[in-house]
């Protein structure tokens, strides 16, 4: 949350739009309003967590302005017309956040790239963190690396444990795993299970494996009015 947090700088009212179950969410420090069309993510959410409305970003249930900041954390790319999403968090909000990802660093990533190469028809579907950035008019786009042992389960998490992918579980967890035909990943999956056995992943990756951190093409975008 650290460079989320200095980026919403003194907003003291937040719009949390696609909040899912709050995991990037400001503090209580902050008045937050979250926004989330499913039902199963808004009953995930903590007991504590502020109060939360079942809407999509292409419609916002708020007037204009009525925010400090509107913050979008990894949802842009699920939304159905991203650019419409996009203008109602400027009508929303004089400050803008928004996490995305440069899709064509996904696409090279070596587990889409070596084992399931279907995923880059999907990647290469969404907007890029360039093309919202300047949709957005962004004054600011931050490089945010990932470190190699991130506990979020976003897709390229888990970049330098590969045995990770194994578990069916952490699949789940990744929309890009989720959305893609099972026999294509379940093709890779049995690929990567043979290299790790066989030592050839660590041999192919083994500059990977002195790193602290890798740049998956995760972008934090600032915009303003």
């Amino acid at each position: 949350m650290g460079p989320i947090t200095t980026a919403l700088g003194d907003a003291r009212s937040v719009l949390n739009v696609g909040a899912g179950t709050g995991s990037y969410e400001p503090g209580i420090d902050r008045a937050v309003l979250a926004v989330e069309p499913s039902r199963a993510m808004i009953r995930q959410r903590p007991g504590n967590a502020g109060p939360t409305v079942a809407a999509i970003a292409e419609a916002l249930p708020v007037h204009g302005r009525a925010v400090d900041a509107a913050l979008a954390v990894l949802t842009v790319h699920h939304w159905s017309d991203w650019r419409q999403g996009l203008a109602e968090l400027c009508r929303a909000a004089p400050v803008r956040i928004v996490l995305a990802y440069d899709t064509a660093r996904h696409t090279d990533f070596w587990f889409v790239r070596e084992y399931v190469p279907e995923i880059a028809d999907l990647e290469l579907s969404r907007p890029s963190a360039e093309d919202i950035a300047t949709e957005l008019g962004a004054h600011t786009v931050t490089t945010l690396p990932v470190p190699w042992d991130f506990t979020d389960g976003v897709f390229p998490a888990y970049w330098r444990r590969p045995a990770a992918y194994l578990d069916p579980r952490v699949r789940q967890s990744c929309s890009a795993l989720a959305q893609t035909h099972p026999d294509a990943v379940d093709r890779g999956i049995r690929r990567l299970r043979r290299d790790l056995e066989t030592g050839h992943w660590h041999e192919t990756h083994r500059d990977l494996l002195g790193m602290t951190e890798w740049d998956a093409g995760f972008r934090l975008i600032e915009s303003s009015a």
